[in-house]
């Protein structure tokens, strides 16, 4: 900066100009700009920069001293230096591919956009049950607030006096998701569920360290919990020590109070999902809870499964001290594809002190002995909060109560249509499961060579996607309908299931082939079933057209039968050679 110019005087200049800048404690200032920067703003922010200057130069030649124009500084060569060495700079053209520069009308841009899209099954063409995602109706008046310019195009460390709507948000949801939850604090930090189960985690270590028993560092985790809660663990510098579950997917209770025993010296918490991953309620939770509560640790409860709960019992009821909520599936954020997601952490009124900070924008939830921050912004993706603001608003509690009582209805409505066909691998003493459950496809194997990914393959032509293949358990199918989904939508992944048994079934008494069947070559693309040649033992109609509904809703694969396990061990380049980046 300029002689006699302060960085308080340049920043408010900027703000005069509807530019927010980045001030650091060393008194420098920080520039950050990206693609849609105009020349009309960087002649805005010039000016930001010289109003000081001139505001102290007073009049020259009858007026203030002139701010330099982006003209003039284009054609400045001393203005045109780069603090970028000559060996990182690029000097190569960019953005050289084809499909760059193909599309020059906005018609065609959308027709291939569309051809893209018309590859992926998603919810608008059917129900999707992956177990233990929550794949539930994002409404689309939920949506729409996540397109105002007033939630997206703000900066996180922009000045709180810029985000006061921002304020009132993330304290009416932090409020109420600590009564959904019982506890006495939420962070919306955390980026994601497995950011939100290190959070946790980290909390946890911060409250033993506080309270001098740093040494705790022993994590129980059943065999039931979710499959991130072991490298959750880990990398939260603890030591996984596991626990059994019995033949009905309850925790083993004896070998917890064993365990907790073993390692009550050095016991930093217990990790339980609730329900369990096995899709059933653990009836001896509470009594878990004080086995790890009576030996020094705490629970940390993992909220992948709250969709199961929400109005029907609270984590901190159940004697959780911790757990996270996966916005992003209960609280109807959409997800897949990699994200985005958002994983809050709710605490205990002890471990409230800990709670996440951050040295830029410090959160209004962190602690008076707050950990550092989890993700790079105070708030997390705190664009996408606004949908679960909406849901929560919408539903009201007697809606939220409504929601899991369904998803556990469908739920077991599904495993009792299906039980006749399929082997049912957990459910409770009265035969009932939670909100998901697990089908068991093994014994296919040997009674008719038919693998589960024979099975999710050949769900592509009934025009579904497949349940959670082989998780938790190989050589299963986790499937998980929500709430959202009508009975006739049930009732067709149901019937899809069922022939799909059938098909098996002619397999296991000799009327298909055991190697040339439906299963065996699904899916079956439109290529494939409208091509001249035909060398199967079964008909065209039986591969693309299995049922009566895919004769009006038909989705066709865009890829047909791959072997998975030679692409496993062989990758193959899938880029353009190296001549088509010249």
């Amino acid at each position: 900066l300029a002689a006699g110019v302060t960085q308080g005087a340049v920043l408010n200049a900027a703000i005069d100009r509807g530019i927010n800048l980045r001030a650091y404690g060393d008194g420098s200032i920080g520039v950050s700009l990206d693609e849609t920067v105009l020349p009309t703003d960087l002649q805005e922010l010039v000016d930001a920069f010289a109003a000081p200057s001139r505001a102290g130069a007073g009049a020259v030649a009858g007026g203030r001293a002139p701010t330099p124009s982006i003209e003039s500084l284009a054609h400045d060569p001393s203005s045109l230096r780069s603090n970028i060495p000559p060996s990182l700079r690029r000097t190569t053209p960019f953005l050289r591919q084809e499909v760059f520069a193909r599309f020059h009308i906005e018609h065609e841009l959308l027709r291939y956009i569309r051809h893209l899209e018309s590859k992926d099954l998603s919810l608008v063409h059917s129900m999707i049950t992956l177990g233990s995602c929550t794949m539930k109706l994002n409404a689309t008046s939920e949506m729409i607030p996540v397109t105002w310019p007033e939630f997206g195009r703000i900066h996180p460390f922009a000045p709180s006096d810029q985000w006061t709507g921002y304020a009132e948000l993330f304290k009416q949801l932090e409020s109420w998701l600590c009564e959904i939850t019982g506890f006495a604090a939420v962070s919306l930090q955390p980026n994601a569920g497995s950011q939100g189960e290190y959070a946790g985690l980290m909390v946890i270590r911060a409250f033993h360290r506080h309270r001098g028993t740093s040494h705790r560092n022993v994590c129980l985790i059943p065999e039931s919990a979710h499959g991130t809660n072991p490298a959750s663990a880990v990398v939260a510098g603890m030591k996984v020590v596991p626990v059994r579950i019995d033949d009905d997917g309850m925790i083993d209770v004896a070998d917890m109070r064993r365990k907790a025993e073993t390692h009550a010296a050095d016991l930093a918490c217990c990790m339980i999902t609730y329900p369990s991953t096995a899709g059933v309620f653990e009836e001896t939770v509470r009594e878990v809870c004080e086995i790890v509560h009576r030996h020094g640790g705490l629970v940390y409860m993992d909220g992948a499964n709250m969709n199961a709960q929400v109005g029907l019992t609270r984590p901190a009821d159940i004697g959780a001290d911790v757990c996270h909520l996966n916005l992003h599936k209960t609280f109807c954020i959409p997800h897949g594809g990699g994200g985005p997601g958002m994983g809050p952490i709710g605490v205990s009124a002890e471990l409230a002190d800990f709670l996440p900070g951050h040295p830029v924008v410090n959160p209004d939830s962190a602690g008076r002995r707050a950990i550092g921050p989890i993700s790079a912004a105070p708030y997390g993706s705190a664009s996408i909060l606004p949908i679960s603001w909406m849901y929560i608003s919408l539903m009201g509690a007697a809606g939220l109560r409504r929601a899991s009582e369904l998803a556990i209805l469908n739920a077991n409505y599904m495993a009792k249509r299906l039980e006749r066909h399929y082997s049912i691998h957990y459910t409770n003493h009265n035969g009932r499961c939670a909100h998901e459950f697990i089908l068991d496809c093994r014994a296919f194997e040997k009674s008719a060579d038919i693998r589960i990914d024979d099975i999710a393959k050949r769900l592509m032509d009934y025009g579904f996607h497949a349940p959670t293949m082989s998780w938790p358990i190989p050589g299963t199918l986790m499937v998980e309908p929500t709430e959202s989904e009508s009975k006739e939508e049930l009732d067709r992944f149901c019937d899809a299931l069922i022939s799909i048994r059938e098909e098996i079934r002619a397999i296991e008494q000799g009327k298909a082939d055991r190697a040339d069947n439906p299963l065996k070559h699904a899916p079956h693309t439109a290529q494939a079933v409208s091509a001249d040649a035909w060398n199967h033992k079964y008909s065209r109609e039986q591969a693309a057209y299995p049922a009566p509904w895919t004769r009006v809703r038909k989705f066709w694969p865009a890829v047909g039968r791959v072997d998975n396990p030679f692409g496993d061990r062989n990758l193959v380049c899938a880029c353009e050679p190296m001549s088509a980046y010249r």
